[in-house]
């Protein structure tokens, strides 16, 4: 299983494989596949050219293996459909964002009929949240509360891939997110292309509020975040709601793309720089310790050096603890890609290359405020990559920062753990110190039972299974940002 893209996709992939299991497929950790399946982003130019290459290294073993199997899904099969079996005949079925649970019958007719199976549907047919699911995490879980987006932004193509938004009832989403706790977890994410404006299909547009509030009502639950609202649609509630609710993280990773009123009138974002500010002002008038991060675009058609200097001055003012940054490209099928005035490439990248300065600067500065504070670290799996060679564990704060501190074997993933920051790096925390404390969870008891025997294949209803972790996915869209 391969994922390319944001944390939607991600979440896909543990339905994708939880129908496999659920199907009689055996995940495999080494050796040759007998299926391979590939669920695509199609927001950014590279995820194309990614692919496309993988499928390329693909074909002499698939050729050697004449019974393997390939399937591409996910948002560029929903773009390209027909087209990728014509520039990868090899390929066997192609499935979309809105027909995922269709892949086991796809791949047998492919066998059956001996030929590709090429299947995309133009509507939701079934809430993903209702099939099979192999939860990649112990103790920690996402789960999606609406697919789809009503916003219309030039520059992103994800609506017409992913469809208008449809909301799950409340009553399904905290069903799925006491399930999740009752296997141990201690942390959601709650997932929306649009969080904020949960609760449009009926009518009540302080459902988000509301659930948060429901959430921090669920015992055993410890963590509880979300991904991504639209500024245009926050409400002084949620903010609330966040305040108020002792689960809920202080942390908001809110999308601001530009800081200039001119390019988010030409973004089609339905929102200016000071109502932007104006919410992150409030968000810290309430909660100070708040972390806030954002996703910024870099050369949208017509900015000007203005523009771009209004992006860095609002940067400054906003004092984000990171971002995701991305440097426009065309994209087919969005009315930015038609539009004149594209910026040149090496214009592009020095004002990339100013924004990464300066957002690392202000990154840093935020994250030395933390040296000599105490902080809470929820253990984790494979978020240090230099873990082994420097002898440390990681995990995340309450606000999202990565943090690598000096613990021991007994600190399980899932566990619990304070310790003292001693020094700060503009992407993460170190803390060299003794841990000051360490409590034993029952997240931590289902890691160590993972361990010791694998959980079995897919549980339906979207109830949470375990499985070997994937390699992580690439950045984000613009629109579903991973939590930083």
């Amino acid at each position: 299983m391969r994922t390319y893209g944001c944390q939607m996709n991600a979440h896909d992939s543990e339905r994708i494989s939880g129908l496999l299991d659920d199907a009689g497929y055996v995940r495999v950790d080494g050796g040759t596949p007998d299926v391979v399946v590939f669920n695509t982003c199609a927001v950014r130019e590279n995820a194309d050219n990614r692919l496309y290459g993988n499928l390329g290294h693909l074909r002499p073993v698939k050729t050697a293996n004449p019974g393997m199997q390939i399937a591409v899904g996910g948002c560029l099969a929903q773009k390209d459909r027909g087209e990728i079996t014509r520039r990868a005949p090899w390929v066997d079925v192609v499935f979309g964002t809105h027909n995922i649970g269709s892949l086991p019958a796809l791949l047998e007719r492919a066998r059956h009929n001996e030929e590709a199976q090429v299947e995309i549907l133009e509507s939701l047919e079934v809430f993903p949240s209702t099939l099979p699911t192999r939860r990649e995490s112990t103790y920690a879980g996402w789960v999606s509360i609406s697919v789809g987006c009503n916003n219309t932004c030039t520059f992103c193509i994800v609506p017409s891939l992913r469809g208008t938004e449809k909301d799950r009832r409340p009553g399904d989403i905290l069903a799925e997110v006491r399930a999740l706790v009752d296997a141990g977890a201690l942390e959601v994410t709650l997932l929306g292309q649009n969080v904020n404006s949960y609760g449009v299909e009926f009518g009540d547009r302080y459902a988000f509020g509301k659930l948060l509030r429901a959430c921090g009502e669920i015992d055993g639950l410890e963590r509880v975040r979300f991904t991504s609202p639209h500024p245009k649609d926050f409400t002084d509630d949620v903010i609330a709601a966040m305040a108020e609710t002792p689960n809920v993280c202080h942390s908001l990773h809110m999308p601001l793309q530009s800081g200039s009123d001119t390019v988010l009138k030409a973004m089609r974002r339905s929102y200016r720089r000071e109502r932007y500010l104006g919410i992150i002002d409030k968000v810290r008038a309430a909660m100070p310790d708040a972390a806030i991060t954002t996703d910024i675009i870099v050369g949208f058609p017509g900015e000007t050096e203005e523009d771009f200097l209004g992006t860095l001055e609002t940067v400054r003012a906003a004092r984000f603890s990171s971002a995701f940054t991305f440097q426009y490209s065309i994209r087919p099928g969005t009315p930015a890609a038609t539009m004149p005035d594209q910026i040149p490439k090496a214009v592009v990248q020095d004002r990339y290359d100013r924004l990464i300065a300066t957002l690392e600067d202000i990154s840093w500065d935020e994250n030395k405020k933390l040296v000599g504070q105490t902080v809470e670290v929820l253990v984790a799996v494979g978020e240090g990559r230099k873990d082994g060679s420097t002898g440390r564990l990681s995990g995340r704060a309450r606000d999202g920062r990565l943090v690598h501190f000096a613990g021991d074997a007994s600190m399980r993933p899932g566990d619990i753990v304070h310790t003292t920051v001693t020094y700060a790096a503009p992407h993460h925390l170190n803390a060299d110190g003794p841990v000051l404390s360490h409590r034993h969870t029952r997240a931590g008891d289902a890691w160590a039972a993972q361990q010791a025997a694998p959980a079995p294949a897919g549980v339906l209803l979207g109830l949470p299974t375990i499985g070997t972790p994937p390699p992580a996915p690439e950045p984000a869209s613009a629109c579903a940002a991973p939590t930083p």
